[in-house]
């Protein structure tokens, strides 16, 4: 093909979706002049992503957009709206096919049908069930938009509202007794303190965790390798730690043993150790190995946590005197990350390795709060030398006073003599 041949290709897939919209369209013609549902299809195609490839009503509704009469219109290829049940197969019958898929988009996924039938809503849907969810209550019906706008009901931090649409309303999931409070706690979740309040796309809404099109609760035995896809080093100490094998002669779900599932909080010392809600107790009783173990981990912790809040007081202390010490922060920020190390070599139980982390990390707080001292020292250098400096101009003001005052009088005495 020549360079004028693939110049036209190129203006051609340009300009199809515009002169697609330039062809005549009786069905947006004809529900644009109708009320309310009637009409919102029509006015809701413009924004949609389908329309943005030139596809328009027909190509998924059948029929002769080019006729004014509803009868011609609606010919032998008019397939109306699906019914719900058949949906997915509606859908599917592009985004399953991919040399269909090629024509648009040749990195969009074609096994979403299939995996749908793998899910929750799609055995729900093939045992007969036509309450589980499909296709457009997800993405939407007219107007669906990609996942990559911020508006798009897919994108990610719409997602909890919209898998909350249904999964927490208590009247719709009556039926299959299912709790229904998992929105609500995953709003009280770091995860979603990152998601919807940081913005962070990074951070897991329900599909991270339970799959996009084959929906599914993970496993017990599987909690343990979707939360390693986020926490990886963590996963790493886990299946290294004496845990491990009891947790899975347990079937206890690894992870979510400690730190829940949708409600996970944000990680802290108080899980550590024998005290008020601290994970440690849930299993190990008052005087056995793990009980002491646990105490011991949390008063190692403890110890250095105390010895960097210290420090860090010192330097603020500094800083708020006026004294230089940025130097000594960033010396402490990496005392910070050896403490959340240590933290994190929980997970894994070593005894040796915690010690040693902890070690380390109070060995450079050792440096960090004598230079921390310093400073301080230096502020009260600075202060006592303005304070003798202070009080020496106000002498020096004094004796220029009294000076003024001797010689403004001697000239005074002086003219009156003269007189």
């Amino acid at each position: 093909m020549n360079k004028r041949a693939i110049r036209l290709f190129a203006a051609a897939a340009l300009f199809a979706p515009l002169l697609a919209f330039g062809q005549k369209n009786s069905c947006v013609e004809c529900h644009n002049q109708l009320d309310d549902e009637l009409k919102a299809p029509a006015a809701a195609l413009a924004a949609d992503i389908h329309a943005e490839f030139g596809l328009s009503c027909k190509d998924c509704h059948g029929g002769d957009p080019s006729q004014d009469d509803v009868e011609l219109a609606k010919d032998k290829t008019f397939k109306g709206s699906p019914k719900r049940k058949d949906i997915p197969l509606f859908c599917g019958g592009c985004h399953a096919d991919a040399a269909a898929m090629r024509a648009f988009n040749p990195a969009l996924r074609t096994d979403q049908l299939s995996q749908y039938w793998t899910s929750r809503h799609g055995l729900l849907l093939k045992a007969g069930d036509t309450k589980a969810a499909v296709c457009t209550d997800c993405h939407g019906v007219h107007g669906i938009l990609s996942a990559k706008y911020p508006k798009s009901l897919t994108f990610p931090w719409n997602i909890p509202q919209t898998c909350g649409r249904c999964h927490a309303d208590k009247a719709f999931m009556k039926p299959y007794r299912l709790p229904t409070g998992q929105l609500e706690d995953y709003q009280a979740s770091v995860h979603a303190r990152a998601l919807l309040e940081k913005k962070d796309l990074s951070a897991p809404a329900c599909n991270d965790c339970h799959g996009n099109h084959g929906a599914f609760p993970p496993a017990v035995s599987s909690v343990a390798s979707v939360c390693r896809q986020c926490h990886p080093s963590t996963g790493e100490l886990f299946m290294k730690s004496p845990h491990k094998k009891a947790f899975d002669e347990m079937g206890a779900g690894e992870c979510e043993a400690c730190h829940g599932n949708h409600k996970i909080l944000a990680p802290s010392a108080a899980m550590i150790g024998t005290g008020d809600g601290a994970s440690c107790v849930l299993c190990h009783d008052k005087g056995s190995r793990g009980f002491e173990a646990a105490a011991e981990f949390r008063r190692q912790l403890d110890s250095f946590e105390s010895g960097f809040r210290a420090a860090e007081g010192l330097l603020a202390q500094a800083k708020q005197k006026g004294v230089e010490v940025s130097d000594v922060e960033f010396k402490l920020q990496d005392v910070n990350t050896l403490l959340v190390s240590a933290k994190n070599l929980t997970h894994g139980l070593d005894r040796a390795e915690i010690t040693l982390a902890v070690s380390e990390g109070e060995k450079a707080l050792v440096g960090v709060r004598e230079a921390g001292e310093k400073a301080l020292d230096e502020a009260r250098f600075r202060r006592r030398g303005l304070a003798v400096t202070t009080a020496l101009l106000a002498l020096f003001g004094v004796a220029l006073a009294l000076k003024i005052r001797h010689m403004t009088r001697g000239r005074v005495d002086k003219s009156r003599r003269v007189e």
